[in-house]
């Protein structure tokens, strides 16, 4: 058994691990699995939806023989994530998610707690979960590193696409080889900010990810203040963030650029109109390149460049 499909179940306390032994075994294509107390747990593998039967196996017929996961199975399951101390992830169950080795991330959703600001102060009865797989895919970005590089200089590059295309797999890949260097630029020096421990797969402020020889990296914190802190302390010649999109990620994306640095970054959408109603058009970036889905697999599907001039298609 390989170490990725360790780390999938060791996710699962031991009494229930075993019925995840075939899940965990397609680990090239899992994608996420998903738990909902009262209904039945369901495996995404190569874009199809599977169940789970009691005996652990992957079925596409959702019958009598799935199994349907309790509230008591649910408790069992977070307790093992926070390693039988809520207390201590108190901060993460307050954002939605744990990070676990290997970096995949465990979404999370039950009933909100609200302090007296209105802000959401804890979580409880937690009757949902989507353990969505990390993939580190070396090469993942071959084909738009050279489309993302002018002379030997890198071009401020946005990744679009809808959730599940690959983006953060794209964006971790692209960071591993700016970093080391590659046929298109020498190796630079890049900042991440790891709000949500996904890109470095960090566990205990440790990435399990190969993000490359020159990377610093800030995990799980907010990009608005992120990317200021890595200016002023690490002096990135490149910065790295995931999912941009609040005004707050723009103003500190346009502090970097006049600080000189150059910028990678990722943001949900599918078209040219949803960067624009975000404020990250042609003044901010040089190169949009979008995702999708080409015959059920993540594909790198347009690149435009300022003016939305197609570079690839």
């Amino acid at each position: 058994m390989c170490v990725k499909e360790n780390q999938i179940l060791n996710i699962f306390p031991n009494r229930i691990r075993e019925r995840f032994v075939q899940t965990a075994s397609k680990m090239d294509e899992l994608q996420e699995i998903r738990l909902q107390a009262g209904g039945p747990v369901r495996a995404l593998c190569g874009g199809r939806e599977f169940f789970v039967t009691v005996r652990g196996e992957l079925t596409r017929i959702m019958g009598g023989s799935c199994w349907y996961m309790t509230p008591g199975e649910m408790e069992q399951i977070l307790n093992h994530l926070c390693s039988y101390s809520r207390y201590a992830h108190e901060e993460d169950i307050r954002q939605g998610f744990l990070t676990v080795p290997g970096g995949h991330r465990v979404g999370i959703a039950g009933q909100v707690l609200l302090g007296e600001d209105g802000r959401i102060r804890n979580m409880k009865y937690i009757r949902c979960m989507n353990i969505r797989i990390s993939h580190e895919i070396c090469g993942a970005a071959d084909l738009l590193m050279p489309l993302i590089h002018e002379n030997g200089r890198l071009l401020h590059t946005l990744i679009i696409s809808p959730p599940g295309c690959g983006k953060t797999t794209m964006l971790r890949d692209l960071i591993r080889q700016i970093s080391n260097g590659s046929r298109w630029a020498a190796g630079k020096q890049v900042g991440v900010v790891d709000e949500r421990s996904e890109i470095g797969g960090s566990y205990m402020g440790m990435p399990t990810n190969d993000l490359g020889i020159r990377t610093d990296l800030l995990d799980a914190c907010p990009k608005d203040q992120g990317i200021m802190m890595l200016v002023r302390s690490m002096a990135p010649e490149v910065i790295a963030v995931d999912e941009v999109g609040g005004a707050g990620d723009r103003e500190a994306i346009l502090q970097a650029l006049q600080c000189g640095c150059g910028l990678i970054a990722t943001m949900h959408g599918e078209s040219m109109a949803d960067v624009t109603s975000r404020g990250l058009d042609g003044a901010v970036f040089e190169r949009f390149a979008f995702l999708g889905k080409r015959d059920g697999k993540c594909a790198l599907l347009l690149v435009r460049g300022r003016g939305g001039a197609e570079i690839y298609a």
